[in-house]
């Protein structure tokens, strides 16, 4: 299982690195691998005395342009279409007196 990690500098300390993860853990070192390290010792140490780490599944709701996408991408003429979109900025970028 792999955790994200933001490893960041803290100020006059050295490095910061958080799961993230809702356990609010985070773990303090003078390099990035020394708070890495850190991190990982209290990550067992919690998993050791019983706490899990589990994924969650959260759905809000569904998108209703997924139906669509990618509706037209075996269309000959769309590639004309973006070819043409595609021009017309070129011009329209080109014109000093379009502000």
């Amino acid at each position: 299982m792999q955790l994200p990690v933001m490893i960041e500098p803290v100020a006059n300390t050295g490095y910061r690195a958080s799961s993230g993860v809702g356990s609010g853990l985070s773990a303090e070192g003078a390099t990035p691998d020394e708070a890495l390290e850190r991190l990982r010792a209290l990550v067992v140490s919690r998993v050791a005395a019983g706490a899990r780490i589990v994924g969650l599944e959260v759905s809000g709701h569904d998108n209703p342009w997924l139906g669509v996408a990618g509706m037209y991408e075996k269309d000959p003429l769309f590639d004309d279409w973006q070819r043409a979109i595609a021009e017309r900025r070129r011009q329209i970028d080109a014109d000093p007196d379009v502000p």
